[in-house]
Protein backbone atom coordinates (compact mmCIF):
# COMPACT_ATOMS: atom_id res chain seq x y z
CA UNK A 1 0.00 0.00 0.00
CA UNK A 2 1.33 3.43 -0.88
CA UNK A 3 0.31 7.08 -0.91
CA UNK A 4 0.20 9.57 -3.72
CA UNK A 5 -0.32 13.16 -2.55
CA UNK A 6 -1.90 15.78 -4.72
CA UNK A 7 -3.22 19.30 -4.22
CA UNK A 8 -6.73 20.09 -5.43
CA UNK A 9 -8.32 23.55 -5.49
CA UNK A 10 -12.06 23.86 -4.88
CA UNK A 11 -13.61 27.22 -5.61
CA UNK A 12 -11.87 30.48 -4.86
CA UNK A 13 -11.17 30.01 -1.17
CA UNK A 14 -10.96 26.30 -0.34
CA UNK A 15 -7.79 24.30 -0.86
CA UNK A 16 -7.53 20.54 -0.41
CA UNK A 17 -4.39 18.57 0.36
CA UNK A 18 -5.51 15.09 -0.55
CA UNK A 19 -3.80 11.76 0.22
CA UNK A 20 -4.93 9.23 -2.37
CA UNK A 21 -4.51 5.66 -1.09
CA UNK A 22 -3.71 3.04 -3.71
CA UNK A 23 -6.71 0.88 -2.81
CA UNK A 24 -9.60 0.00 -5.13
CA UNK A 25 -11.49 2.94 -6.55
CA UNK A 26 -14.47 2.16 -4.30
CA UNK A 27 -12.50 3.34 -1.25
CA UNK A 28 -13.25 6.98 -0.28
CA UNK A 29 -10.47 9.53 -0.47
CA UNK A 30 -9.03 10.87 2.78
CA UNK A 31 -8.74 14.65 2.62
CA UNK A 32 -7.21 17.42 4.70
CA UNK A 33 -8.96 20.75 4.30
CA UNK A 34 -7.18 24.01 5.07
CA UNK A 35 -9.68 26.24 6.87
CA UNK A 36 -10.46 29.40 4.82
CA UNK A 37 -9.48 31.66 7.71
CA UNK A 38 -5.96 30.19 7.59
CA UNK A 39 -5.56 30.92 3.86
CA UNK A 40 -4.05 34.12 2.51
CA UNK A 41 -6.67 35.90 0.35
CA UNK A 42 -3.96 36.65 -2.24
CA UNK A 43 -2.08 33.35 -2.59
CA UNK A 44 -4.84 31.03 -1.23
CA UNK A 45 -1.98 29.26 0.59
CA UNK A 46 -1.62 28.49 4.28
CA UNK A 47 -0.34 31.66 5.92
CA UNK A 48 3.13 31.42 7.50
CA UNK A 49 3.33 34.97 8.82
CA UNK A 50 -0.19 36.44 9.09
CA UNK A 51 -0.39 40.23 9.39
CA UNK A 52 -3.27 42.71 9.60
CA UNK A 53 -3.29 45.79 7.37
CA UNK A 54 -5.15 49.08 7.90
CA UNK A 55 -8.45 47.70 6.52
CA UNK A 56 -8.53 44.95 9.14
CA UNK A 57 -7.96 42.11 6.63
CA UNK A 58 -5.31 39.49 7.41
CA UNK A 59 -2.79 38.42 4.75
CA UNK A 60 0.43 36.46 4.65
CA UNK A 61 3.22 39.04 5.06
CA UNK A 62 5.16 37.97 1.95
CA UNK A 63 2.07 38.17 -0.27
CA UNK A 64 0.89 41.60 0.89
CA UNK A 65 4.42 43.03 0.73
CA UNK A 66 4.72 41.81 -2.85
CA UNK A 67 1.33 43.40 -3.61
CA UNK A 68 2.36 46.76 -2.15
CA UNK A 69 5.87 46.76 -3.65
CA UNK A 70 4.26 46.24 -7.08
CA UNK A 71 2.71 49.70 -6.75
CA UNK A 72 -0.73 48.78 -5.47
CA UNK A 73 -2.22 51.16 -2.88
CA UNK A 74 -5.49 49.39 -2.14
CA UNK A 75 -6.60 46.43 -0.06
CA UNK A 76 -6.84 43.37 -2.38
CA UNK A 77 -10.10 42.19 -0.76
CA UNK A 78 -12.02 45.42 -0.10
CA UNK A 79 -10.35 47.58 -2.79
CA UNK A 80 -10.18 50.35 -0.17
CA UNK A 81 -7.28 52.81 -0.44
CA UNK A 82 -4.77 52.01 2.31
CA UNK A 83 -4.23 54.85 4.80
CA UNK A 84 -0.93 53.26 5.85
CA UNK A 85 1.23 50.39 4.65
CA UNK A 86 2.02 49.24 8.19
CA UNK A 87 1.50 45.55 8.92
CA UNK A 88 0.63 44.30 12.42
CA UNK A 89 1.36 40.63 13.25
CA UNK A 90 -1.83 38.65 13.84
CA UNK A 91 -0.59 36.51 16.72
CA UNK A 92 -4.00 34.98 17.35
CA UNK A 93 -4.33 33.52 13.84
CA UNK A 94 -0.68 32.49 13.81
CA UNK A 95 -1.07 30.47 17.04
CA UNK A 96 -4.27 28.89 15.71
CA UNK A 97 -2.47 27.87 12.50
CA UNK A 98 0.46 26.42 14.47
CA UNK A 99 -1.94 24.45 16.67
CA UNK A 100 -3.84 23.17 13.64
CA UNK A 101 -0.61 22.02 11.97
CA UNK A 102 0.41 20.07 15.08
CA UNK A 103 -3.06 18.54 15.41
CA UNK A 104 -3.14 17.26 11.81
CA UNK A 105 0.33 15.75 12.04
CA UNK A 106 0.49 15.26 8.28
CA UNK A 107 3.91 14.99 6.62
CA UNK A 108 2.67 17.53 4.08
CA UNK A 109 1.69 20.04 6.75
CA UNK A 110 4.76 21.26 8.54
CA UNK A 111 4.44 23.21 11.72
CA UNK A 112 4.71 26.94 11.01
CA UNK A 113 7.56 28.42 13.12
CA UNK A 114 7.09 31.70 14.91
CA UNK A 115 8.37 34.33 12.44
CA UNK A 116 10.80 37.06 13.36
CA UNK A 117 8.87 40.31 13.23
CA UNK A 118 10.58 42.78 10.85
CA UNK A 119 11.54 46.24 11.97
CA UNK A 120 8.90 48.97 11.72
CA UNK A 121 9.53 52.67 10.91
CA UNK A 122 8.13 53.72 14.29
CA UNK A 123 10.70 51.51 16.03
CA UNK A 124 13.52 53.02 13.97
CA UNK A 125 12.32 56.51 14.86
CA UNK A 126 12.48 55.61 18.57
CA UNK A 127 15.99 54.19 18.14
CA UNK A 128 17.10 57.40 16.42
CA UNK A 129 15.53 59.53 19.14
CA UNK A 130 17.31 57.64 21.91
CA UNK A 131 20.66 57.72 20.10
CA UNK A 132 20.33 61.44 19.43
CA UNK A 133 19.45 62.09 23.07
CA UNK A 134 22.39 60.02 24.37
CA UNK A 135 24.74 61.81 21.96
CA UNK A 136 23.67 65.23 23.20
CA UNK A 137 24.21 64.12 26.81
CA UNK A 138 27.62 62.74 25.95
CA UNK A 139 26.52 59.31 27.25
CA UNK A 140 28.88 57.14 25.18
CA UNK A 141 27.92 53.95 27.04
CA UNK A 142 24.27 54.33 26.05
CA UNK A 143 25.32 55.24 22.51
CA UNK A 144 27.39 52.05 22.36
CA UNK A 145 24.39 49.95 23.41
CA UNK A 146 22.14 51.52 20.76
CA UNK A 147 24.78 51.16 18.05
CA UNK A 148 25.15 47.46 18.92
CA UNK A 149 21.36 47.09 18.65
CA UNK A 150 21.33 48.74 15.20
CA UNK A 151 24.09 46.38 14.06
CA UNK A 152 22.15 43.36 15.33
CA UNK A 153 18.98 44.47 13.57
CA UNK A 154 20.86 45.01 10.32
CA UNK A 155 22.45 41.56 10.55
CA UNK A 156 19.03 39.92 10.93
CA UNK A 157 17.68 40.81 7.50
CA UNK A 158 18.04 43.01 4.44
CA UNK A 159 14.55 44.36 5.13
CA UNK A 160 15.70 45.65 8.48
CA UNK A 161 18.67 47.38 6.85
CA UNK A 162 16.40 49.02 4.34
CA UNK A 163 14.06 50.21 7.08
CA UNK A 164 16.96 51.65 9.11
CA UNK A 165 18.42 53.32 6.04
CA UNK A 166 15.14 54.90 4.96
CA UNK A 167 14.33 56.43 8.34
CA UNK A 168 17.20 58.79 9.06
CA UNK A 169 19.53 56.72 11.24
CA UNK A 170 22.54 57.59 9.06
CA UNK A 171 22.43 61.29 9.99
CA UNK A 172 22.14 60.51 13.72
CA UNK A 173 25.13 58.15 13.48
CA UNK A 174 27.18 60.86 11.75
CA UNK A 175 26.27 63.25 14.56
CA UNK A 176 27.35 60.65 17.13
CA UNK A 177 30.63 60.04 15.28
CA UNK A 178 31.42 63.76 15.25
CA UNK A 179 30.59 64.10 18.95
CA UNK A 180 33.00 61.38 20.10
CA UNK A 181 35.60 61.46 17.29
CA UNK A 182 38.18 63.17 19.47
CA UNK A 183 38.19 60.46 22.15
CA UNK A 184 40.73 57.74 21.38
CA UNK A 185 39.28 55.51 24.12
CA UNK A 186 36.11 55.14 22.03
CA UNK A 187 37.85 53.87 18.88
CA UNK A 188 35.90 50.59 18.90
CA UNK A 189 32.55 52.40 18.92
CA UNK A 190 33.72 54.78 16.19
CA UNK A 191 34.76 51.80 14.03
CA UNK A 192 31.29 50.30 14.51
CA UNK A 193 29.66 53.55 13.40
CA UNK A 194 31.73 53.66 10.19
CA UNK A 195 30.86 50.02 9.52
CA UNK A 196 27.14 50.80 9.80
CA UNK A 197 27.44 53.90 7.61
CA UNK A 198 28.88 51.89 4.71
CA UNK A 199 25.44 50.32 4.10
CA UNK A 200 23.56 53.58 4.60
CA UNK A 201 24.82 55.49 1.58
CA UNK A 202 23.87 57.88 0.22
CA UNK A 203 24.06 59.46 3.67
CA UNK A 204 23.12 62.93 2.48
CA UNK A 205 25.05 66.19 2.48
CA UNK A 206 24.14 67.07 6.08
CA UNK A 207 25.59 63.82 7.39
CA UNK A 208 28.66 64.04 5.15
CA UNK A 209 29.39 67.56 6.41
CA UNK A 210 29.51 66.17 9.96
CA UNK A 211 32.02 63.54 8.82
CA UNK A 212 33.99 66.30 7.07
CA UNK A 213 34.42 68.38 10.24
CA UNK A 214 38.06 68.71 11.41
CA UNK A 215 37.56 66.38 14.38
CA UNK A 216 35.71 63.70 12.39
CA UNK A 217 38.04 63.82 9.42
CA UNK A 218 41.09 63.54 11.65
CA UNK A 219 39.56 60.41 13.19
CA UNK A 220 38.85 58.91 9.76
CA UNK A 221 42.45 59.65 8.74
CA UNK A 222 43.69 57.80 11.80
CA UNK A 223 41.55 54.76 10.97
CA UNK A 224 43.02 54.72 7.47
CA UNK A 225 46.32 53.80 9.11
CA UNK A 226 44.77 51.18 11.40
CA UNK A 227 46.03 47.59 11.44
CA UNK A 228 42.38 46.49 11.28
CA UNK A 229 41.70 45.74 7.59
CA UNK A 230 37.95 46.15 7.93
CA UNK A 231 38.29 49.51 9.70
CA UNK A 232 40.71 50.76 7.03
CA UNK A 233 38.42 49.76 4.19
CA UNK A 234 35.38 51.34 5.83
CA UNK A 235 37.35 54.54 6.48
CA UNK A 236 38.46 54.62 2.85
CA UNK A 237 34.91 54.18 1.63
CA UNK A 238 33.61 57.00 3.84
CA UNK A 239 36.53 59.19 2.78
CA UNK A 240 35.32 58.85 -0.79
CA UNK A 241 31.88 60.02 0.33
CA UNK A 242 33.47 63.01 2.07
CA UNK A 243 35.58 63.91 -0.95
CA UNK A 244 32.44 63.81 -3.08
CA UNK A 245 31.49 67.14 -1.51
CA UNK A 246 34.13 68.65 -3.81
CA UNK A 247 34.91 71.32 -1.23
CA UNK A 248 38.35 72.95 -1.36
CA UNK A 249 38.73 72.98 2.41
CA UNK A 250 37.98 69.25 2.59
CA UNK A 251 40.76 68.40 0.15
CA UNK A 252 43.15 70.80 1.85
CA UNK A 253 42.51 69.29 5.26
CA UNK A 254 42.83 65.78 3.85
CA UNK A 255 46.27 66.30 2.42
CA UNK A 256 47.53 68.35 5.38
CA UNK A 257 46.88 65.27 7.49
CA UNK A 258 48.53 62.81 5.10
CA UNK A 259 45.23 61.16 4.25
CA UNK A 260 46.21 60.93 0.59
CA UNK A 261 49.36 59.00 1.44
CA UNK A 262 47.44 56.58 3.67
CA UNK A 263 44.72 56.09 1.07
CA UNK A 264 47.09 55.39 -1.79
CA UNK A 265 49.00 52.86 0.30
CA UNK A 266 45.76 51.19 1.38
CA UNK A 267 44.48 50.96 -2.18
CA UNK A 268 47.77 49.63 -3.51
CA UNK A 269 48.40 47.08 -0.78
CA UNK A 270 45.04 45.64 0.14
CA UNK A 271 42.03 46.96 -1.75
CA UNK A 272 42.72 46.58 -5.44
CA UNK A 273 45.00 43.55 -5.61
CA UNK A 274 42.79 40.44 -5.65
CA UNK A 275 39.95 42.32 -3.94
CA UNK A 276 36.24 41.67 -4.46
CA UNK A 277 34.66 43.69 -7.27
CA UNK A 278 32.63 45.92 -4.95
CA UNK A 279 35.70 46.74 -2.85
CA UNK A 280 37.75 47.38 -5.98
CA UNK A 281 35.12 49.79 -7.35
CA UNK A 282 35.10 51.78 -4.11
CA UNK A 283 38.90 51.87 -3.94
CA UNK A 284 39.25 53.12 -7.51
CA UNK A 285 36.61 55.79 -6.92
CA UNK A 286 38.59 56.98 -3.87
CA UNK A 287 41.81 57.01 -5.91
CA UNK A 288 40.09 59.06 -8.61
CA UNK A 289 38.99 61.60 -5.98
CA UNK A 290 42.54 61.80 -4.60
CA UNK A 291 43.86 62.70 -8.06
CA UNK A 292 41.69 65.83 -8.16
CA UNK A 293 44.54 67.77 -6.51
CA UNK A 294 48.22 68.10 -7.32
CA UNK A 295 49.14 66.87 -3.83
CA UNK A 296 47.04 63.77 -4.40
CA UNK A 297 48.57 63.08 -7.81
CA UNK A 298 52.01 63.51 -6.27
CA UNK A 299 51.24 60.77 -3.74
CA UNK A 300 49.98 58.49 -6.51
CA UNK A 301 53.16 59.01 -8.57
CA UNK A 302 55.29 57.89 -5.64
CA UNK A 303 53.78 54.39 -5.86
CA UNK A 304 55.23 52.55 -8.82
CA UNK A 305 52.62 49.80 -8.63
CA UNK A 306 49.62 52.09 -9.07
CA UNK A 307 49.81 52.47 -12.87
CA UNK A 308 50.20 48.70 -13.46
CA UNK A 309 47.21 48.06 -11.19
CA UNK A 310 45.09 50.66 -12.99
CA UNK A 311 45.86 49.17 -16.39
CA UNK A 312 45.21 45.66 -15.09
CA UNK A 313 41.68 46.61 -14.02
CA UNK A 314 40.65 47.75 -17.52
CA UNK A 315 38.11 46.34 -18.30
CA UNK A 316 38.14 43.32 -15.96
CA UNK A 317 35.98 44.44 -13.03
CA UNK A 318 33.02 46.57 -14.09
CA UNK A 319 32.13 49.70 -16.02
CA UNK A 320 32.40 51.78 -12.85
CA UNK A 321 35.88 50.43 -12.08
CA UNK A 322 36.97 50.84 -15.70
CA UNK A 323 35.75 54.45 -15.79
CA UNK A 324 37.58 55.27 -12.54
CA UNK A 325 40.79 53.59 -13.72
CA UNK A 326 40.80 55.51 -17.01
CA UNK A 327 39.97 58.75 -15.20
CA UNK A 328 43.00 58.36 -12.91
CA UNK A 329 45.28 57.52 -15.85
CA UNK A 330 43.96 60.56 -17.74
CA UNK A 331 44.66 62.88 -14.83
CA UNK A 332 48.18 61.52 -14.49
CA UNK A 333 48.83 61.72 -18.22
CA UNK A 334 47.59 65.30 -18.50
CA UNK A 335 49.88 66.50 -15.73
CA UNK A 336 52.93 64.30 -16.40
CA UNK A 337 52.62 64.43 -20.17
CA UNK A 338 54.85 62.02 -22.09
CA UNK A 339 56.25 60.05 -19.16
CA UNK A 340 52.91 58.83 -17.82
CA UNK A 341 51.50 58.28 -21.31
CA UNK A 342 54.52 56.20 -22.31
CA UNK A 343 54.26 54.13 -19.12
CA UNK A 344 50.59 53.42 -19.82
CA UNK A 345 51.37 52.39 -23.40
CA UNK A 346 54.19 50.06 -22.36
CA UNK A 347 51.85 48.39 -19.86
CA UNK A 348 49.36 47.58 -22.63
CA UNK A 349 46.76 50.21 -21.81
CA UNK A 350 46.20 51.12 -25.47
CA UNK A 351 44.84 47.71 -26.42
CA UNK A 352 42.66 47.48 -23.32
CA UNK A 353 41.17 50.95 -23.68
CA UNK A 354 40.47 50.30 -27.36
CA UNK A 355 38.44 47.25 -26.35
CA UNK A 356 36.39 49.41 -23.99
CA UNK A 357 34.91 51.14 -27.03
CA UNK A 358 33.64 47.81 -28.31
CA UNK A 359 31.73 47.08 -25.08
CA UNK A 360 28.24 48.40 -24.40
CA UNK A 361 29.28 51.10 -21.92
CA UNK A 362 27.83 54.52 -21.20
CA UNK A 363 28.81 57.74 -23.00
CA UNK A 364 30.92 59.06 -20.12
CA UNK A 365 33.05 55.90 -20.10
CA UNK A 366 33.51 55.98 -23.87
CA UNK A 367 34.42 59.67 -23.84
CA UNK A 368 37.22 59.00 -21.37
CA UNK A 369 38.37 56.03 -23.47
CA UNK A 370 38.43 58.14 -26.64
CA UNK A 371 40.41 60.96 -25.00
CA UNK A 372 42.92 58.52 -23.54
CA UNK A 373 43.34 56.72 -26.87
CA UNK A 374 44.14 59.99 -28.62
CA UNK A 375 46.92 60.73 -26.18
CA UNK A 376 48.39 57.23 -26.38
CA UNK A 377 48.07 57.06 -30.16
CA UNK A 378 50.18 60.21 -30.53
CA UNK A 379 52.77 58.91 -28.06
CA UNK A 380 53.02 55.52 -29.77
CA UNK A 381 53.89 57.16 -33.07
CA UNK A 382 56.79 58.90 -31.38
CA UNK A 383 58.08 55.81 -29.61
CA UNK A 384 60.80 54.01 -31.61
CA UNK A 385 59.54 55.51 -34.84
CA UNK A 386 56.35 53.49 -34.68
CA UNK A 387 53.91 53.48 -37.54
CA UNK A 388 50.25 54.18 -36.86
CA UNK A 389 49.52 52.35 -33.62
CA UNK A 390 46.03 51.48 -34.80
CA UNK A 391 47.32 49.36 -37.68
CA UNK A 392 46.87 46.07 -35.88
CA UNK A 393 43.29 47.11 -35.11
CA UNK A 394 42.44 48.22 -38.64
CA UNK A 395 39.33 46.02 -38.60
CA UNK A 396 37.90 48.22 -35.83
CA UNK A 397 36.41 51.57 -36.75
CA UNK A 398 38.55 54.39 -35.30
CA UNK A 399 36.78 56.40 -32.62
CA UNK A 400 38.64 59.56 -33.60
Amino acid sequence: MGFLWRTRLRGANEKKITPVISWPESEPESEITIPPEFQCPISIDLMKDPVIISTGITYDRESIETWISSGNKTCPVTNTVLTTFDQIPNHTIRKMIQGWCVEKGSPLIQRIPTPRVPLMPCEVYEISRKLSSATRRGDFEKCGEIIAKIKKLGDESEKNRKCVNENGVGLVLCDCFEKFSGDEKLTFMLKEILSLLTWMVPIGSEGILKLASPSSFRCVAGLLKSTDDSARQNAAFLTNEILSLDETQVYAFAFENAIAEALVKLIRDSMIVDAENSVCEKALAVLDAICETEKGREEVRKNELVMPLLVKKIPKVSESATRSSMSVILKLCKTENAFAVEEAVRLGAFQKVLLVLQVVYGEETKEKATELLKMMNTQMKLMNGCVDSLKEFKYIKKPF
